[in-house]
């Protein structure tokens, strides 16, 4: 059967990614992926269903690997980039393959022919070092890397962003470049093996928080990001394109309140007390996952998705949607204490 050209997924076995491999494979594309080690590769395909995925080892601080995955693609999606659990003793971990692995996908990619590379992006390198009042976020924004508020994770999505759309200025054409820039991707799981941003869904069911920090995030479902990526990879003229993907901003609070009420017993371990900000600053100099977020403390970030949806007739779902989604899916599957 006929396929409508060849898509390249790197980060094959990532939370967006997987979502995107499904619904690339099921509109009839022939996909494939990379991951660091082959000897995930049974359990990735196992995973998305998909038992005949090609999936090539590549890594983003190296160039084994990738002109094999590129050879013949039309397309690809470079989502592979380091998420940590907690901030790293030096920057650099992060930094460097984000910015290395963007800069190694685009130069493969272009030397093998292909049109278009949509890269995830995120909110992340929009959103930070900008004064009080804050602006309802949009694509023309770009976060100060050398901004307090922004960590090492902030700095290395800014980072990479801005060294992959530097290099396609300079040697990209005649390739084509598109961001994604998602907030908090939630949403369903495919397996175990899930994105550090469904934690905070996670933890208010495990009961491992004691409470509700001051804290909040934009929302937006995967199966609606995936969506995206496709969109902005086949939709013409959109060369250069920056696309927000943010929904409702919720503080903890509200999610809390949200999976108390529709969950019942299910979710009897959810915090209902609020913590103080006092007390997270405290514990941020004990624990480092607390000192990484101690600075988002009562900030909001809000963003608007009007370019994807005026631009590419993009749709989200309900962010209430989303969070019952992932937290049921969480409890099907297991991963939460029972």
């Amino acid at each position: 059967m006929a396929t409508r050209g060849t898509v390249l997924v790197t980060g094959a076995s990532g939370y967006i990614a997987g979502f995107l491999i499904r619904q690339l494979a099921a509109e009839g594309w022939a996909v494939r992926g990379t991951i660091r080690s082959l000897a995930r590769a049974d359990e990735v395909r196992a995973t998305l269903g998909l038992p005949d995925l090609p999936l090539i080892a590549a890594d983003l601080t190296g160039d084994a690997g990738w002109a094999e995955a590129m050879a013949g693609c039309d397309y690809v999606q470079h989502i592979a980039s380091p998420i940590p659990q907690a901030e790293p003793k030096d920057e650099n971990e992060l930094i460097v393959p984000a910015r290395e692995g963007a800069l190694r996908a685009l130069r493969f990619a272009r030397t093998a022919g292909v049109k278009r590379v949509v890269m995830t992006s995120s909110m992340a390198a929009i959103a930070y070092g900008h004064p009080e009042p804050r602006p309802v976020f949009n694509e023309s924004h770009w976060t100060n890397p050398s901004s307090p508020d922004a960590y090492a994770y902030i700095r290395s999505k800014t980072i990479a962003e801005r060294a992959a759309r530097d290099w396609m200025t300079a040697h990209g054409a005649p390739m084509e470049y598109v961001s994604i820039n998602p907030a908090a991707v939630l949403g369903p799981v495919l397996g175990s093996d899930f994105s550090t941003s469904l934690e905070v869904v996670k933890k208010l069911l495990d009961g491992a928080l004691p409470g509700l920090p001051n804290l909040g995030f934009g929302v937006v479902d995967v199966r609606d990001v995936a969506d995206l990526h496709v969109r902005a990879m086949v939709a013409p003229g959109i060369n250069g394109e920056r696309y927000v993907a943010c929904g409702p901003f919720l503080m903890m609070a509200e999610v809390a309140a949200l999976l108390r009420r529709e969950l019942g017993p299910a979710a009897r371990r959810v915090p209902t007390r609020r913590l103080p900000d006092w007390l997270i600053r405290l514990l941020a100099n004990f624990d480092p996952t607390v000192k990484m977020v101690a600075p988002e403390l009562g900030k909001r970030r809000e963003a608007s998705s009007a370019h994807a949806i005026d631009t590419l007739g993009w749709q989200m779902r309900p962010a209430q949607q989303t969070i019952l989604d992932c937290a049921n899916s969480l409890i099907a599957q297991g991963l939460v204490r029972a």
